[in-house]
């Protein structure tokens, strides 16, 4: 997720998800990216349903969990937030699923840079 403050008068939030082959402690490949932007505030309810919306725009459905970092969703419980993803919602518990999220912040600030 990127640009969650406020420029110019304006929010641009861009969201990007990567669906990884990952082992313990590192990306093995990345199978496709998703990206979504939005100009609304950053509620929960509008990250939430961003992040769902870049998940959505992946070229495969992931077949395993979608995972984040707790502050991308203000650190409301994984239960919550998991209400809008399949096939299961979790945050990241391992250096590979860590590895994964980086590679998605990345993409989401070079694809709000471009947006800019």
């Amino acid at each position: 997720m990127s640009g969650r403050h406020e420029e110019g008068g304006e929010y641009l939030m861009v969201a990007a998800a990567v669906h990884a082959r990952i082992g313990s402690t590192r990306v093995r490949s990345v199978e496709g990216m998703g990206f979504a932007a939005a100009r609304e505030g950053p509620t929960l309810e509008a990250t939430v349903g961003l992040a769902a919306e870049a998940v959505g725009k992946l070229p495969e459905p992931p077949d395993g969990p979608i995972v984040a970092e707790g502050g991308e969703f203000y650190e409301a419980s994984a239960d919550r937030v998991g209400l809008s993803f399949q096939p299961e919602f979790k945050y990241v518990e391992s250096i590979g699923e860590r590895e994964t999220v980086q590679a998605a912040h990345h993409a989401a600030y070079a694809a709000r840079d471009l947006l800019l």
